[in-house]
């Protein structure tokens, strides 16, 4: 890049305020100007329900960046409260609204635009009522603290389910305040496959929330110093306040008379270079629709480390290095009172409608090994391609370890592992930690299994297709009184002298606790001539699918 070149840069936070440093670190002599509509140009927009919460007590605490450290530190001229209001694409550049209303023009010779998103306010009668808010903004996090501790609040509905809505919920309940949820489609925690959410179910049930789904919100009315909440079913709360968290859409209102090619939503279409159909214009962050890594079709995904990286990697464009976007797998994570939820790269839904040829195995370790204190369960999914055995996604809920065994599986994906590579993982391991076979190498060993032909798997959906038969081969004391659904039981270690007790002209779909025993159950089984399969992740799994977990004895 040459010297002396001026960059505009629409919206700080994290992909336009990362640019903005990064190229600085590539570019001394640059010009650099980012225009931010809010009143700070880098916060912690993850952290707001959490502030809102009282976990993070100071307002400060959120503040990443100032227009003072962005001058002092990086000579880059930040101006917060001033709003882009277009662009002249013929004369590079951009018209600017102040705070007082007064317009003017700064020109370019290169452009980033990182607008984010916006909340979705759908037109439901009485959204803009006073107490029904947004969460976005550090002032919107403000002005929610405000209300609950002026209006002594002790009951509100969050609408929407997803990552958000369930962060905000749990807040809000620590609080002490009664929640209920209200979610249109029929799980929480919609991008994730419905079995993996049910455990979240039990629990958010479990701390005493209302969880209403397959239902939508249609008005919002004053009821004296109180909201009432009408959905579409006839059902009606009346609440202190609501949250609004029904997913965001794309801040690019700006660019609608630009030329700026933009999708179906409004998000701005790049290259690999993150570059727009004007090549002085660049886009990041949750405005982009960028590439699935996996599939290569586009996608969004309003995430703050994808933005981060999208912005850095501007920055070298911008400064004459040679970068490419991969683009993005979907790796995230959502804590919801004591359990954690995440999830990487494709979901079953997604592949289930692509005509994609998959598996998919459950498993469900400990976290650690059982024998030093505190182990819990691990609820894992993986998902690998049927043909090469490459690893397609994972999701996993549970208390501890979560997050790290989805984070492996992300980098797997990233590298295009495949389930002999997760089979093969070295892993740390110490008894605290983890056990000599990670919940990794485990979800690996069962699908190298089905790969080479050794295990025949079956889901639970199917247990009793083509007449088939349920064998749980656990021990009497884990069996008696569980309502568990086997037609047959027959503990492990008496299997090979009861063989007789068992059809040969009926498939037979083995289940033990979390799977390794019936495992051995099932190898038996083929080689002496019986059409057997494993029930994936054994009746842990079961009871998980079923809204049990984690208690699945």
């Amino acid at each position: 890049m040459q010297k002396n070149q001026k960059v505009l840069i629409v919206g700080g936070v994290a992909g336009g305020a990362s640019c903005a440093a990064r190229l600085r670190r590539q570019d001394e002599f640059a010009e650099i100007i980012v225009f931010e509509k809010g009143p700070y140009v880098s916060f912690a927009n993850c952290g707001i329900p959490y502030y809102i919460g009282d976990v993070i007590q100071e307002e400060e605490e959120l503040l990443i960046a100032s227009p003072e450290l962005f001058r002092d530190r990086y000579n880059i001229d930040t101006r917060v409260n001033e709003t882009v209001i277009g662009i002249d694409r013929t004369n590079k550049a951009i018209e600017i609204r102040k705070e007082n209303g007064e317009t003017y023009h700064e020109t370019y010779d290169y452009l980033v635009l990182s607008p984010g998103s916006q909340p979705i306010k759908p037109p439901i009668s009485g959204i803009d009522i006073p107490g029904v808010f947004t969460v976005r903004t550090v002032p919107d996090g403000r002005h929610i603290r405000q209300w609950i501790n002026e209006h002594s609040a002790k009951s509100a509905v969050v609408v929407g389910g997803g990552f958000i809505g369930l962060e905000m919920a749990e807040n809000l309940t620590e609080r002490g305040l009664e929640v209920t949820i209200v979610e249109f489609a029929d799980q929480v925690m919609p991008p994730l496959d419905k079995e993996m959410t049910l455990p979240v179910l039990s629990t958010l049930e479990a701390k005493g929330l209302q969880v209403v789904l397959k239902d939508a919100v249609t008005a919002f009315e004053q009821n004296n110093n109180q909201i009432q909440v009408k959905t579409k079913e006839g059902k009606s709360f009346t609440v202190d306040l609501v949250i609004m968290a029904a997913g965001v859409l794309p801040d690019t209102q700006m660019l609608l008379d630009s030329g700026i090619d933009l999708g179906e939503k409004g998000h701005i279409t790049v290259d690999n270079n993150l570059r727009t159909n004007d090549r002085s214009i660049f886009a990041v962050g949750d405005a982009v629709q960028i590439s699935n890594a996996i599939t290569l079709q586009k996608t969004v995904l309003p995430l703050a480390g994808p933005a981060n990286r999208q912005g850095r990697l501007v920055a070298d464009v911008i400064a004459g290095k040679g970068r490419f976007f991969r683009g993005v797998q979907g790796t995230s994570v959502c804590g919801v009172f004591d359990i954690t939820i995440a999830s990487t790269g494709l979901n079953e839904k997604y592949l289930s409608n692509s005509g994609t040829d998959y598996g998919v195995v459950y498993a469900h370790p400990n976290d650690h090994v059982g024998y030093y204190p505190g182990a819990t369960p691990i609820f894992l999914k993986l998902l690998f391609d049927k043909a090469s055995g490459r690893v397609l996604g994972a999701q996993s809920v549970g208390q501890k370890g979560i997050e790290r065994r989805i984070d492996v599986i992300a980098m797997a994906i990233q590298m295009g592992a495949t389930v002999f590579d997760l089979e093969e993982s070295e892993l740390c391991y110490a008894p605290q930690y983890g056990a000599a076979k990670d919940p990794i190498n485990i979800v690996g060993m069962i699908a190298a299994n089905v790969m080479r032909g050794d295990l025949h798997i079956i889901h639970w959906q199917d247990m009793h297709k083509d007449n088939g038969i349920v064998l749980d081969v656990r021990d009497p004391d884990e069996t008696e009184g569980c309502i568990f659904p086997a037609d047959k039981k027959i503990p492990l270690n008496d299997l090979r002298s009861r063989l007789d007790e068992l059809p040969k002209n009926q498939p037979i779909n083995v289940s033990c606790a979390v799977g390794a025993r019936a495992y051995n159950a099932v190898r038996l089984l083929m080689q002496h001539g019986f059409n057997a399969s494993l029930l994936s992740g054994g009746a842990s799994a079961w009871f998980c699918i079923n809204g049990k977990y984690p208690d699945a004895s």
